[in-house]
């Protein structure tokens, strides 16, 4: 019922587009799939019409409608989100300390989240939000591509949203032993103030 819901959403988010005169140039820009974790939708960058300026996690006029678009079908369903900003691999910042692709791609992806909340979306729905800088290339062959500078928006199902939230080994309890089924010794320290 969940997967059938998620692609039912996929293809009311694709005809909201297609229908508003205004936003259905950016048809070319989207990018609906389905993936482990539910619903992907991708906003890419073409060189005739970015999502930000160069450099910049202002969102264009246009980007900001189709957000707030976004945001009015996401309401539709109660599944929560997370939100990845991405760069290409081009060279951005002033060095190894300055302002880099790691945070443009974490400002603008959080941009995209103001945008969505702007439109409607209640922030609660959003789980995280996280800057991928070009760690994740949409088009590998071509790390400079426009088509890498993009926003994820995953809208998350339930198992995905589960392994956000269960701990890890590493959250607190100690891990199992795998052989004997006893655990390990904790090996933290208190760090002396």
């Amino acid at each position: 019922a969940e997967v059938a819901r998620l692609e039912e959403l996929k293809d009311k988010v694709g005809g909201a587009i297609s229908a508003n005169g205004k936003l259905a140039g950016m048809k070319s820009q989207i990018r609906l799939d389905m993936t482990r974790d539910g619903l992907r939708i991708q906003i890419v960058d073409e060189n005739s019409r970015p999502m930000f300026d160069s450099g910049s996690a202002v969102l264009k006029p246009y980007m900001r409608d189709l957000l707030h678009l976004i945001a009015e079908v996401l309401t539709e369903v109660p599944n929560r989100l997370t939100l990845e900003g991405h760069t290409d691999a081009a060279p951005f910042g002033a060095g190894e300390r300055g302002y880099s692709n790691w945070e443009l791609s974490s400002d603008r992806a959080n941009a995209s989240r103001r945008e969505l909340v702007a439109g409607g979306l209640p922030d609660a729905r959003v789980l995280r939000v996280q800057g991928l800088s070009s760690s994740t290339l949409f088009d590998a062959k071509d790390p400079l591509s426009p088509a890498n500078r993009r926003i994820s928006i995953i809208v998350m199902n339930r198992d995905a949203e589960d392994r956000l939230f269960s701990p890890g080994p590493d959250a607190g309890e100690p891990a199992a032993n795998a052989t004997s089924g006893e655990t390990a010794p904790s090996t933290s320290t208190a760090i002396a103030r």
